[in-house]
């Protein structure tokens, strides 16, 4: 493993108001009425590609998250980041932790898996990175697959924690700023019985913070 590269940015502080203030001027931080991918209603959508667009915020953010980890005196072998919002999170991380960063993707199936030569050997340490941790499942399928090639999981690293302490994950989860959001049953949707139009993450929405 080598080492962590000198990077000033590490030394740079990087609260959750901070955070919160630059994902709003990203307009990465939104509110509205919108279809999440687990199929609930949300009022608040994060769109963390927008964020992660700029380098100069990346880098920040990811030497945060690496510094809570060394905090907490882990030391992993390999970051690994779920396809696609946990790629370039996950390869800033790996990069200001020193080690290799790749990610998992799903198959023709739907199956979450390694492909494209990446492999973990049994025994080595990993963390997890992810742009959002919502539900927790993906995440916790990303830790499937690796458990299963005999890898240790560390614990999960996310910009954002919109799980409300339900994510029901059996490892530390490291995370910048923790967002409230409402989530609703499509069939129980206050917004939908309030003739709000519903917006598909991905499209633009209309209005943000």
């Amino acid at each position: 493993m080598t080492s962590p590269p000198d990077n000033p940015l590490s030394a740079i502080a990087l609260d959750a108001e901070l955070l919160e203030q630059q994902l709003r001027q990203e307009d990465a931080l939104l509110r509205g009425h919108f279809r999440l991918s687990s199929g609930l209603h949300s009022d608040t959508y994060v769109q963390c590609a927008r964020f992660l667009r700029r380098p100069d915020l990346a880098a920040p953010a990811a030497a945060a998250l690496a510094g809570q980890i060394q905090a907490a005196d882990l030391q992993p072998d390999v970051v690994v980041g779920p396809a696609m919002g946990g790629v370039v999170i996950g390869y800033e991380l790996a990069r200001q932790l020193g080690v290799p960063g790749i990610f998992t993707e799903r198959d023709a199936e739907g199956q979450m898996t390694l492909r494209r030569g990446f492999a973990v050997a049994p025994g080595e340490k990993v963390i997890i990175a992810e742009d959002v941790v919502t539900t927790g499942k993906s995440t916790l399928e990303v830790a499937r697959v690796l458990r299963e090639l005999g890898a240790e999981v560390l614990g999960v690293a996310s910009l954002i924690d919109r799980t409300g302490g339900t994510g029901g994950l059996d490892f530390p989860h490291f995370a910048l700023l923790s967002v409230q959001a409402a989530t609703y049953q499509p069939d129980a949707c206050p917004l939908c019985a309030a003739g709000v139009p519903v917006v598909k993450p991905g499209s633009r929405p209309e209005k943000a913070f």
